[in-house]
């Protein structure tokens, strides 16, 4: 919801105490990812797609080298042979058969896919083999599986460990706190899938690559915007979401986006430029049904995200973008909690 970039900015603090803090706020969506597994000798995945295709059966020997070797490989399956090398080099666990049997959570659109088939395999170790790992353990391995497969990510997107639930998490080098959090209004939300391919590898390396550049005015105003603004929107965030007022975070969701536009945009302007997410930012239709919106995950043209007026609005905004042809709309609700 808010923070994006933040826990991979806020870790490089263990090597350049200059950097601020990050932090975040996520929530689970109701879409998903639904498996069956079973222990086995070796690894091994097949996956059914959104789009009715499947991919796999991926075999692995479990040993380092066939895990490490399948995790660099760039295939598919990359980043859950990550997940298997991290946990070979943990615990040594024999296989694992897991097979993907129903997706509804859209893939390469900032909706934490690759994170959620990382903590899935991670949890698949874990009940096939009694390992007796916590949540955090989960969220652990599945970042290092990324991580060993080539993605220059943090550590935000794996708390969808977590489920539908709001999570604040705080990032400080290698240190990172989690907190739970509450609305005390129901919030209708509305995620858009803007049906078009964005490369997150390439937004993470562009912007990692500034970050770490030579001090000048672009690195001082990209670390700014990932750092002090980013805390000041968070900290209004959190007073927004405790008292349900759907208003005001939709009014910090739209600050949040012109100050990304602003700073953080231009260290890579092939895709974060995004045409289509902003041409629905500026639709009339959805500035009258919304209190405002932003990007999602490493923004892009992958997804948008909305907080709608209420359900009747969210309903109307549903009917008015479906009519396109060209977007999907995935509703949700934040329950309001004690």
């Amino acid at each position: 919801m808010f923070g994006e970039h933040s826990d991979w900015a806020g870790a490089l603090r263990q090597h350049d105490p200059s950097i601020a803090p990050g932090a975040c706020i996520i929530t689970g969506t109701d879409q998903g990812i639904t498996a069956t597994a079973a222990a086995a000798h070796d690894f091994e995945m097949t996956s059914h797609l959104p789009d009715g295709s499947v991919r796999g059966p991926f075999r692995v020997p479990m040993d380092d080298a066939s895990l490490r070797q399948a995790a660099t490989a760039g295939g598919f399956f990359s980043y859950a042979a990550g997940v298997a090398a991290e946990l070979w080099k943990r615990c040594h666990p024999p296989g694992v058969r897991i097979s993907v049997d129903h997706t509804d959570l859209p893939i390469s659109r900032g909706l934490s896919s690759s994170a959620a088939i990382c903590v899935l395999t991670a949890r698949a170790f874990n009940l096939a083999h009694h390992l007796d790992l916590g949540v955090r353990d989960e969220m652990e391995l599945a970042y290092r599986g990324e991580l060993a497969a080539g993605s220059q990510c943090g550590r935000m997107d794996q708390a969808c460990a977590y489920g539908n639930r709001l999570v604040l998490l705080r990032f400080d080098g290698e240190a990172m706190s989690v907190d739970l959090l509450s609305s005390g209004q129901p919030l209708n939300l509305l995620i858009v899938d803007l049906l078009h391919h964005k490369d997150t590898r390439r937004i993470l390396a562009d912007l990692n690559a500034r970050l770490r550049a030579p001090d000048d005015i672009r690195t001082r105003t990209l670390r700014a915007a990932l750092g002090r603004t980013n805390l000041t929107l968070i900290d209004g965030a959190c007073v927004a979401l405790t008292a349900g007022d759907a208003r005001q975070l939709g009014v910090l969701m739209t600050e949040a986006q012109a100050v990304f536009d602003r700073d953080v945009a231009p260290a890579c302007p092939s895709e974060l430029t995004a045409p289509r997410l902003h041409a629905l930012l500026a639709d009339p239709i959805v500035r009258q049904l919304t209190w405002g919106g932003k990007g999602v995950g490493s923004q892009g043209d992958g997804a948008a995200q909305f907080v709608c007026r209420g359900a009747d609005e969210r309903a109307a905004l549903i009917n008015h973008l479906s009519a396109t042809g060209t977007l999907s709309c995935l509703p949700l609700t934040i329950a309001a909690e004690k």
